[in-house]
């Protein structure tokens, strides 16, 4: 599968993608974590937000993509990166940190509303029920 030709992508989506072509919640955070332990923030984000951007281009659904979704997850996957040492295996990561794999957890703070407008869609819009806890 192309996505941009873009080898990282690809070589990442490899090993994150299950062998039955799933690209879900767990496979985002998934690709979130190589790309924080490999580039670190902020430039996973931007990468994150790209490859996002491709997929779902390439999908043919290029309104799936959601800026303010895609990089919050991103921020809280190295938020919580930042606290494990080096090496730890994705599968010890998400045992650890069982709350990113609830795709709700945006719910602590945006309004859905907030996340359902264009503008979150389009660009970034800040947190506007609680502050990311590394911002407050």
């Amino acid at each position: 599968m192309d996505h941009g030709h873009d080898p990282s992508l690809s070589e990442i989506l490899s090993f994150v993608v299950g062998p039955d072509g799933a690209f879900g919640h767990r496979q985002h955070v998934h690709l979130a974590f190589v790309a924080v332990r490999r580039y670190g923030m902020p430039e996973a984000a931007e990468k994150v937000c790209d490859w996002l951007r491709r997929i779902t281009a390439y999908e043919k659904a290029p309104q799936k993509y959601h800026h303010t979704v895609s990089r919050a997850w991103v921020e809280l996957v190295a938020h919580h990166v930042a606290a494990e040492p080096d090496g730890t295996e994705f599968e010890v990561f998400v045992r650890r940190n069982p709350a990113l794999l609830d795709k709700r957890l945006l719910a602590r703070h945006y309004r859905s509303t907030t996340l359902a407008a264009g503008e979150a869609r389009r660009g970034w819009v800040e947190p506007d029920v609680a502050p990311f806890p590394w911002a407050a």
